[in-house]
This record gives structure tokens, sequence and C-alpha cells, in this order.
């Protein structure tokens, strides 16, 4: 792997409208000497993926609590494949049920990260992704 910092974009989808983990965790990347982009609140998939375009990140992480994650989540992923994107790794945190978990895997999600997971998990998990 090259010097290259790894470029990580946060995103809320949604109407969800509380964004502190998303804030906490975009810190704590920086801290672990990540680039990281915040798009704000209330995003829509097409929006994150164009963004993930744009920036050229290596990561897009999606923040959800309002329960709608069954359907943004893989729409993201959906919008990004259409624009050539499929490299990206997207990972999700929020309040996901555990029973909701492997069908976001199977939708394109390759991590989901409960509430109280540490941010140097989370930063190592990238770090290895990433690598491959």
């Amino acid at each position: 792997m090259s010097d290259k910092r790894i470029r990580v974009l946060i995103a809320k989808p949604g109407l969800d409208g509380h964004d502190r983990g998303a804030r906490v965790l975009s810190l704590g990347l920086r801290d672990e000497g990540m680039e990281v982009i915040y798009t704000g609140l209330r995003q829509t998939p097409e929006n994150i993926a164009q963004a993930a375009v744009q920036e050229d990140v290596d990561v897009v992480g999606l923040s959800c609590l309002s329960g709608a994650h069954r359907y943004l989540f893989p729409e993201t992923v959906k919008q990004l494949k259409t624009r050539g994107a499929d490299d990206v790794l997207v990972i999700a945190g929020g309040i996901i049920p555990k029973e909701d978990i492997p069908f976001l895997r199977e939708s394109g999600i390759k991590a989901v990260f409960g509430p109280g997971t540490a941010i140097k998990q989370i930063a190592d998990y990238i770090r290895a992704e990433v690598k491959k």
C-alpha cells in the first residue's frame, strides 16, 4: 500500500436527524490518520454515491438510527455500482437489529458496527480491507 491516506466518506442517509455517532466517528477516524468527508444529515443514496465518486473515496460509512437501513443502505450500494464505484468499501453503523445484518451483508455492506464499537476497531478493519 502506498503512503496515500485512506479517504472515508461518512453519510447519514434518510430523514434521521441524529448525527452524534457519525460526528464522533469522523473525528476518530481523522485521529487515526484518515481523511474524512462528512456529508451531513438527510442525504439521499444518490447524493451519497455522487459525493463518493467526486471525492474519490476508498470507503463509505453509512449511519442510520431511523430503521430505514434495509432500504437506504442497499440503495446506496446500488447507486455506487451504477457510477462504476463498486470497488468502494461500504460499511454501516447505527441501531441495526442483528437479524438485519445478514440481509445488509448480502446487499453489499461489508461490515456493520453497532453502538459502543471502539473507533480503533473500525479503523483497523478499514485499513485491513482497503489494503486488500
